[in-house]
This record gives C-alpha cells, structure tokens and sequence, in this order.
C-alpha cells in the first residue's frame, strides 16, 4: 500500500488473473479493460472490511486496470471503526485485499481446450464481462497476490483484442464438441 501525500489514501490492487478454486472449478477474471466494468466502483465504490456492506470503512477515489490488475486509490474514513482497521493496514497486520463481483459473460473452456484469445488453459470458466462494485479489506483473501503492498505488478505482455461476444460464443461452442 501506497501513500499518496494524505496518510489515509493509498494505492492498491484489488484483483487479478489467478485462478481460483470454487466449488465447480477454476474461474479466473479476465483483466483487458473492455471486460471489466469500472462504472460502479468509480462513481459510488466503497471500502468495506470483510465484505460486510455494513462496515464501511472508506472510499474508492478511482480504479482502473494496469498490467492484468485491478488498481485503485482508496481513503480511509476517520470514524472510530475505520480507525481499527485502517491501524491494523497501516502497522502491516492486515495485508489482504478482495473485490465483490458480478460476472454478466462467461467462456467455459473445457478440458484440454484453450480460450478463444489462447492465454487460458481448461478446465476452467473465464468471467469476459465482470463488474466489481466494492473492494474489502479482508482478512483471510482468496487471492494472495493481489493486496497492501502489492500494488507493482510485474508488467505483462501485450494482450491480444478480446473477441465479440458472438465471435466468443463461436468459439465456445468449439470448445465444448
């Protein structure tokens, strides 16, 4: 985590292209700007802890993608309850970070079958349109390399375009015979 002149916003990432183990198999969130929509977390994003919407503890000032991460700059609030948290950050005790999520288009890639822009190997589900609308600070994250001070990714390279969502849906039902 980041400062950024004001001790109580910082930088950080909230998401990434891990894969991640739910209970029917691997998702992973496809990070090329066109799939993720920002909207929501750059117009009334909040910080919450452990995904409690009942525990607000801050704001998103802005979000965007860089190098297959989701980043954003966020401020702590300084009421009695975000003051907890925002010590426990700031000390190094609390390093995880996660983002609650919809997925609007899936790819299912199947076993032994790549995805339609060949990055991703099955089995597994790929999110190609996802909205996030809150980041937490999370004690126990499900994604251990996004998080407090892991806001410099080590640069990718160049990503092809993503197909449309029809040239997509072609490719899917490819992968599935």
């Amino acid at each position: 985590m980041e400062g950024e002149g004001n001790e109580r916003k910082f930088i950080l990432s909230f998401s990434s292209e891990e894969p991640y183990e739910r209970y029917w198999g691997k998702e992973i969130l496809d990070h090329n700007p066109a799939a993720v929509d920002l909207t929501r977390l750059n117009t009334i994003g909040v910080l919450l802890f452990n995904h409690n919407r009942d525990k607000v503890i801050g704001k998103i000032n802005r979000a965007w993608i860089e190098n297959q991460r989701g980043m954003a700059e966020v401020e702590f609030d300084d009421d009695a309850e975000s003051e907890v948290i925002f010590q426990k950050v700031k000390s190094g005790t609390l390093k995880g970070v996660s983002t609650g999520y919809r997925i609007g288009v899936i790819e299912e890639v199947m076993a032994n079958k790549v995805s339609t822009d060949g990055r991703f190997n099955g089995p597994c589900d790929v999110a190609r349109q996802w909205m996030p609308y809150e980041i937490s600070i999370v004690s126990v994250p499900a994604d251990a390399t996004v998080g407090v001070g892991r806001d410099l990714g080590e640069s990718s390279p160049q990503r092809p375009e993503t197909l449309t969502c029809f040239e997509a849906q072609l490719q899917i039902n490819k992968n599935r015979k």
